[in-house]
């Protein structure tokens, strides 16, 4: 029974020590700045170069259709209809409203009714014409008395033209009363329902109809962003065909499938922002962006000749950034670095404080001191320890897993 409890001691005991182990790879090797630490003057190093590195830039930006254009009557009415629902699709020429059109259908068949009497008299007067003529070329009659029947015909001729006009006029007015799209596009919000009185003097617009086949993005970007977009000169054609497209990310924080062009800059810089407003072109033939949307304008471009490390390797006092540099004894120099203030979250782009070549500290940072010398080895040896480790320590080799 003696020798029963003392073998289930013994492996409790080698369960606990395997157990620490383990608990010390894994705080060993946890997330954090200070990374993994395999030895005591052992430290993972790596060999900074200079590159080119692509990097994006977010811009707010307002979308707006290829037109808004507002729906304004150009008769006076009441509405009777409204032939399409508010965010509807429609094509050009389609009906959106309709105006009682009862005065303005009377006032066409009056006009018709003025043109059929002009058309009447200019009739008799030209036979009356035409009598005269015969007779004056007889020398029946006066010259006086046939001038007078060629006038009367022409002022009849006048008032049929009077008519016409009036007519054409009319017919207008009643067309009017069916107010139309002008455009493909989508309608806005009806402020003027069944029943309510309209002008053309009416302030707001019945509604709005946006042409959203493509759709213009409105940005600004600082003058100094735009000056090396545009330093390599040529016309502006030619720099807007040399801009890189563009992406767009919409409100919900997703980014939308297809792809922009700029397509103007503005030739004014606005004094009071320092900023150049600029508008990009973007497909919609999903109809998946509104104008009046809002959404940031992604752009893209390449940072040249520039250090890219890690955060994780970086110390932080006081808003500066600190890495620790290997020197030729293997001992570490603290050094600051100034960095740019873009980054993905991951990485910091060192804009000054490190040469291509240098040789920094990855790992275990927190426990370095300025003039300490270390044990550089690279990320390839420190994982290949870091194995080894686990697999000492998950096949029971207590003393290996140690080193």
């Amino acid at each position: 029974m003696d020798k029963q409890m003392m073998r289930t001691t013994i492996t409790q005991l080698r369960q606990m020590a395997l157990f620490a182990v383990g608990v010390s790879l894994l705080t060993a090797c946890g997330g954090g700045q200070s990374g993994m630490k395999m030895g005591d003057d052992e430290f993972a190093v790596m060999t900074v170069t200079a590159s080119n590195s692509a990097q994006t830039r977010s811009y707010p930006a307002t979308i707006k259709g290829l037109q808004d254009i507002e729906i304004r009557p150009q008769v006076s009415g009441f509405v009777v209809k409204l032939c399409v629902d508010e965010g509807a699709t429609v094509r050009k020429g389609q009906a959106l409203f309709k105006i009682d059109d009862t005065q303005y259908a009377a006032a066409l068949r009056q006009a018709e009714a003025t043109v059929k009497t002009a058309q009447a008299n200019v009739s008799t007067l030209t036979l009356t014409e035409r009598n005269k003529k015969m007779l004056h070329d007889k020398q029946i009659i006066s010259d006086f008395e046939y001038e007078q029947a060629v006038n009367n015909l022409l002022s009849a001729k006048a008032t049929l033209a009077q008519a016409e006009a009036a007519r054409v006029s009319a017919k207008q007015n009643l067309d009017f009363c069916t107010v139309t799209s002008p455009s493909d596009g989508v309608v806005g919000t009806f402020p003027y329902r069944v029943g309510a009185l309209v002008s053309a003097s009416i302030s707001d617009p019945m509604t709005t109809v946006s042409e959203i086949g493509d759709m213009y993005v409105y940005f600004s970007m600082t003058e100094k962003d735009l000056l090396n977009l545009t330093r390599a000169g040529g016309t502006l054609k030619e720099q807007l065909e040399k801009m890189p497209a563009v992406k767009l990310q919409l409100a919900d924080g997703t980014m939308y499938e297809f792809e922009g062009k700029i397509d103007a800059v503005s030739g004014v810089i606005e004094q009071s922002t320092g900023s150049v407003s600029m508008r990009a072109i973007f497909p919609n033939s999903k109809n998946i962006l509104r104008s009046g949307g809002m959404a940031n304008v992604i752009f893209p471009y390449t940072i040249e000749n520039v250090i890219v490390i890690p955060q994780r390797v970086t110390v932080e006092i006081q808003d500066k950034k600190f890495v620790y540099v290997v020197q030729p004894d293997s001992t570490v120099k603290y050094t600051e670095i100034q960095i740019s203030p873009l980054n993905d979250g991951q990485n910091f782009l060192v804009t000054s404080g490190l040469k291509s070549g240098e040789r920094i500290v990855t790992e275990g940072v927190q426990t370095l001191s300025d003039g300490r010398k270390i044990i550089p080895i690279t990320e390839a040896q420190k994982q290949a320890k870091y194995e080894q480790a686990v697999k000492d320590q998950r096949e029971g080799n207590l003393a290996t897993a140690f080193n």
